[in-house]
Order: structure tokens, then C-alpha cells, then sequence
């Protein structure tokens, strides 16, 4: 059992390395095998294909990205229903975005590998996700504050805009800053303004 769980170690190490440096396209699972010191049996032993070794990299940091997103969400439409100021509860956002950005630079490498090198993979258009599930968020939320400001509704293409735009906060930030502590302080500005703007249409 531990011979078998440190060579599923190694693969995997073995596997990042060859992923980050060539891409999903260009990675060869006969080099991973060769740096990891296995044969291509052993690979196939713990791993059904090359896909699903790169999925045992992203996998789990995408899901716990994923939970995190929507466990926020369903707290702030639940404190929608609740709050008589639109503006409680923003710190909640502040808190929210922290978090995420101290798990996405503790999976910097598996997190870089979805957004740059994941082409030909069925993590390709990963980030879509995320971004559908903020969209359909966002409109819960505008529906909600249009009601209850008296307010048009936010047209489809808005909603779509915000969705894009709050995904890309967070990549841009993990794929052009290197330190942690400066993407905190660069997102900590970036929720202020973006919760401003979101009010803003309802004021």
C-alpha cells in the first residue's frame, strides 16, 4: 500500500511538471513515466488515460473553488431577503474574495494549469462554468433588488457582463501577480468597486 501510494506521489509530481512546462496537448505520458521512474503500466494501473491524470491534479482545487462560490451565494440571497439596507452585507463579500484568493495561490500551479495549459482537455472551457454560475446568481439578485427599488430590470447582456467580469477579477489576478499579498490588496479595491458599481444601478 505505501510502495503504491508513493508511486501515485510521484506520478502525479512527475505529471504537474510536464503539464506546466508543455501544456495538455504537448504533454507525452511516456516522459512522465520516465521522470516519475515507472513503467507506462504503472500509469495505467492508477490512471485510465491522459485526461484523467490531469484530472486528478484539478479536479478537487476546482470543486472546493466551486463549493466556496456557492455556498457565498447562497448566503447573500439568503441576507436579501432579510436586510433592510442594500449595502449590509457587503463585508461578507470582502471576507468571501479574501478566501478565495488565499485557496487559488495555495493551487497556484494546479489553478494556472486550467486557465493556460489545460487546451484539448475537457478543462478547456472550465472557467464558462464559473462563470454561468455567477450569471445565474446575478440575476436572482437583480430581480430581487429591481422589485424591491421599484428599479428596471438589468438586461441579460448586463447580467452576463458582471457574471464576466467578476470571473476575471480573480483570474487576472492569479495569472498576472505573483504575490498573494499584493493580489489581497488589489481585490480587496476591486470588490469595493464592484459592489459600488452593482448598487449603483439600483440607486
Amino acid at each position: 500500500m505505501k510502495d503504491e501510494k508513493e508511486t501515485k506521489s510521484r506520478l502525479l509530481a512527475s505529471a504537474k511538471q510536464e503539464f506546466i512546462e508543455k501544456g495538455y496537448m504537448q504533454a507525452s505520458l511516456r516522459n512522465i513515466c520516465k521522470k516519475a521512474g515507472v513503467t507506462t503500466g504503472a500509469l495505467y494501473f492508477f490512471f485510465k488515460d491522459k485526461e484523467d491524470l490531469f484530472a486528478a491534479l484539478v479536479e478537487r482545487p476546482l470543486k472546493e473553488l466551486h463549493d466556496m462560490m456557492t455556498q457565498h451565494y447562497s448566503r447573500e440571497i439568503m441576507q436579501a431577503g432579510k436586510q433592510t439596507d442594500m449595502w449590509e452585507g457587503t463585508e461578507d463579500d470582502q471576507e468571501t474574495a479574501s478566501r478565495i484568493i488565499h485557496y487559488m495561490y495555495q493551487y497556484h500551479e494546479e489553478f494556472q494549469l486550467v486557465l493556460t495549459k489545460s487546451q484539448g482537455s475537457r478543462f478547456e472551457q472550465y472557467v464558462d462554468r464559473f462563470v454561468d454560475v455567477s450569471e445565474k446568481h446575478y440575476r436572482k439578485m437583480a430581480e430581487h433588488f429591481s422589485a424591491r427599488t421599484r428599479k428596471d430590470e438589468i438586461d441579460d447582456y448586463m447580467i452576463h457582463w458582471i457574471a464576466h467580469i467578476t470571473t476575471e477579477a480573480f483570474i487576472h489576478m492569479l495569472t498576472h501577480e505573483e504575490s498573494e499579498e499584493a493580489a489581497q490588496k488589489h481585490m480587496e479595491r476591486i470588490v469595493t468597486y464592484m459592489t459600488s458599481g452593482w448598487f449603483g444601478l439600483f440607486e
